[in-house]
């Protein structure tokens, strides 16, 4: 089977405790009423041409910051909801998390600490459910696991 529904793949966090890069709680599940989880990964590059080649100029990407976009709607009983909305009003650390990505078919993890931004949690027209959303980016390269699927 090739092909993996989007919701397969995980996406965790956990409160970040400020000189404390490894995570150490129980990790809480980014899922309770979350409709579309997209990547907003963003890259910068450089062109440049050397004289060992045609003058074709070659892009390196000379950075990558990891990041994905929440939307869905607002339970503030869920804990990893209530996590985030509860840093809508903080800055600096206060809005420091630990996140972990996990493939979708079980066997590769990406962790590492990370800033969430754009907070919405409880907006929208009065006939609607209340709207939650955020960004979440990874402060730097996030480390990557093998997993055993299943295991």
């Amino acid at each position: 089977m090739g092909r993996k529904k989007n919701a397969l793949r995980g996406h965790f966090i956990q409160a970040y405790v400020p000189g404390t890069e490894e995570p150490t709680e129980v990790w809480l599940e980014l899922a309770r009423y979350i409709s579309s989880i997209s990547d907003d990964t963003q890259e910068e590059t450089e062109d440049q041409a050397f004289y060992d080649g045609d003058g074709t100029p070659e892009t390196s990407v000379t950075s990558v910051a990891g990041a994905y976009g929440i939307e869905g709607q607002y339970d503030p009983t869920d804990p990893a909801q209530e996590l985030i909305a509860n840093m809508k009003y903080k800055v600096g650390d206060g809005r420091k998390v630990h996140h972990k990505v996990v493939s979708s078919d079980g066997t590769k993890q990406w962790v590492g600490r990370a800033t969430v931004t754009s907070i919405v949690a409880g907006a929208g027209d009065a006939s609607a459910y209340e709207e939650f959303s955020c960004n979440i980016r990874f402060d730097a390269i996030p480390t990557e696991t093998e997993l055993t699927p299943g295991g």
